[in-house]
């Protein structure tokens, strides 16, 4: 194993295990170093960090393990385990519960690993090279836990890896094979789309948040705007709310989201669903249509310098729903822009209601479900989490 030394003063975070080295704290780097190999880290005097995984980039390097010299064979084994026992202790596993995230990268101690588990199905990402290159062994983890029905391991990287590493990676069966798609999430039940959909196949981070959605539903007539698989949609019903109508742009979305209402609720007359544009719709529907409303769009910011036509939308979007919503409806509104923090975003709703002309009061400000953990050492966890801004609010 190859070693990085540091400059000198440059420990300081690491000692207190940030788990990040980035490339201007690095000394000397040792000849023939590929991306995704293990190092070991020196301070300037050459006493031991740890090891951790080398990547180009401006985070050089992923600590996996401080004051040591190498990893233990059973490394991953007992990461893993740690985190299924969190999983258990926050009572995630239950018989009307089998959806959930088991490892949320550096929250979870394993930086650039992403792993949801859906019934006996773990979908894993990797986002950085060193873990691609250590997924088998990981796989093989997964399907040995005590206690976790892990069958299948689906790998799905092709998008989530630096592309200068130019690592080509394959979404693939590491273990087991498709055998059906469907989860359960607070005993409902959901068709999930690992093979083709977004992200892992489902917003496992929102969970709490549809729970207290479906506590305001009752009577309400509920708008699910970017729907996406009908999460919100389902748990409205559930809710017993008096109609839900859904709207996405994509046919597949909407096919989706009739699916999984079918699923829960066949039959029911109280749903609709709707291909078209969000912003046109909002624009045609009548004043008042709607006391309930849930703006959960993609992220209007991919990259810096789209922050500031991001917000715009944001207020342009939230403006809308502002102006049509009914006096005393709710509005739950969220942003899963990394770039894109709580201030700003609170600013853009609250220009938005000053725009609809509408007083407006914060009933929530929510974060991420808890199975999405942030490292209390690394408190970038908490704005790379999805949907760190989600602001609820009671216009009159």
């Amino acid at each position: 194993m190859k070693t990085i030394r540091l400059r000198k003063g440059k420990e300081e975070s690491l000692q207190r295990h940030h788990p990040w080295v980035f490339s201007g704290a690095i000394q000397s780097l040792p000849e023939g170093l590929e991306e995704g190999d293990l190092v070991i880290v020196e301070t300037s005097s050459g006493e031991t960090v740890g090891v951790g995984q080398w990547q180009i980039g401006s985070i050089a390097v992923r600590m996996l393990l401080f004051g040591a010299t190498a990893l233990p064979d059973d490394f991953f084994a007992v990461r893993l385990r740690n985190a299924w026992q969190m999983r258990k202790d926050l009572n995630l596993i239950r018989p009307d519960n089998d959806a959930f995230r088991l490892v949320h990268g550096e929250g979870d101690y394993l930086p650039g690993l992403i792993v949801d588990v859906y019934g006996n199905t773990a979908v894993m990402q990797a986002h950085t090279p060193g873990i691609h290159f250590m997924r088998r062994r990981i796989a093989g983890a997964l399907t040995e836990l005590p206690g976790l029905p892990i069958k299948n391991v689906y790998y799905k990287s092709e998008t989530t890896l630096p592309y200068k590493a130019h690592l080509d990676p394959v979404n693939e069966y590491l273990a087991g094979d498709f055998d059906g798609a469907l989860a359960t999430e607070n005993g409902l039940r959901f068709n999930i789309d690992w093979l083709r959909g977004q992200k892992t196949g489902f917003f496992l981070d929102q969970r709490e948040n549809r729970s207290l959605l479906q506590q305001y539903a009752h009577g309400r007539k509920v708008l699910n705007m970017f729907c996406y698989t009908g999460g919100f949609s389902v748990y409205a019903l559930r809710g017993n709310a008096q109609l839900v109508h859904s709207v996405d742009s994509s046919t597949k979305a909407i096919a989706l989201t009739e699916a999984n209402v079918d699923l829960n609720f066949p039959g029911d007359k109280r749903h609709e669903a709707y291909a078209t544009d969000a912003f046109r719709f909002l624009d045609d529907m009548e004043d008042s249509a709607y006391d309930l409303i849930i703006l959960d769009p993609p992220a209007f910011v991919k990259h810096r310098g789209a922050i500031q036509n991001g917000l715009r939308g944001y207020r342009r979007l939230n403006t809308a729903a502002l102006r049509k919503i009914a006096p005393g409806g709710i509005l739950f509104t969220f942003s899963c822009s990394q770039l894109v923090n709580k201030d700003m975003f609170r600013m853009s709703v609250f220009s938005a209601a000053e725009q609809a002309g509408r007083k407006v009061r914060i009933l929530h400000q929510l974060t991420q479900a808890p199975d999405h953990p942030v490292d209390i050492c690394h408190p970038e966890g908490a704005w790379s989490s999805m949907c760190n801004n989600q602001i609820n609010l009671i216009p009159e």
